[in-house]
């Protein structure tokens, strides 16, 4: 195995088997006709059946409509790019030269077709057991912030509602640092609430950072309540 599949590796926390999988699973349409359509097509379908049955069991109570609202939060494009993000994905795609000069390893639609081949790949490389665990420890944080009453809306959102309800003053958000160059830095960001809590987190943009340290504040909320 190459050191760079050795670092993915270590990234993602699973070792592949048959290493062909790993690649074909890293591997766009624009690179060739070996590449992760179908993957993908596997990954979509355990990653929906996954995260419905830990739904149906986290919430006994909910509707079908209520938890497919859930799950769709949880599947949506936008989240699965967000981890494939955080794994660097767009570092180890295989892509074809249009897709290399357009820089689509930075692209949505294709770091997130990548998770789901992933998905697939250690499916195929192991059992579902494995991949089930792969999928639940990628998403915890997200699934540990979604309830019934939250789908739909973004921890900012419903940090100020809580505070609000409470009647407590709304969180401060403030910069604390930026690095990196123009078209890929980070933000630092430190998110404060009345009681004196306050938290820090990174993201690839202001919003991103600011939602992250609202979550982060969320959970702290919900952890002393228990």
């Amino acid at each position: 195995m190459t050191p760079d599949l050795v670092k993915l590796s270590s990234q993602i926390d699973y070792t592949f088997k048959d290493e062909a999988l790993l690649l074909k699973a890293l591997t766009h349409r624009s690179a060739g006709q070996s590449n992760n359509e179908r993957l993908e097509f596997l990954g979509d379908a355990i990653l929906g059946m996954v995260i419905a049955d830990e739904l149906f069991h986290r919430f006994p109570e909910c509707s079908e409509g209520e938890m497919s609202r859930l799950r769709a939060s949880l599947v949506k494009g936008e989240t699965l790019s967000e981890l494939a993000k955080d794994l660097s994905l767009g570092d180890f795609l295989r892509l074809g030269p249009g897709e290399l000069k357009s820089g689509g390893f930075r692209r949505s639609s294709i770091l997130a077709d990548a998770f789901e081949a992933i998905i697939g790949a250690i499916y195929l490389d192991s059992d579902l057991t494995t991949c089930r665990d792969f999928i639940l420890a990628q998403l915890a944080t997200r699934i540990a912030d979604v309830s019934p009453d939250s789908v739909g809306k973004d921890p900012k959102t419903r940090l100020q509602e809580y505070l609000q309800s409470r009647h407590q003053a709304l969180p401060s958000y403030n910069v604390i640092e930026v690095t990196g160059k123009a078209h890929a830095q980070t933000f630092k960001i430190e998110c404060s609430i009345e009681d004196g809590d306050s938290v820090t987190a990174v993201g690839s943009s202001r919003r991103k950072a600011e939602q992250s340290a609202a979550s982060e504040i969320l959970q702290r909320i919900s952890s002393g309540s228990e």
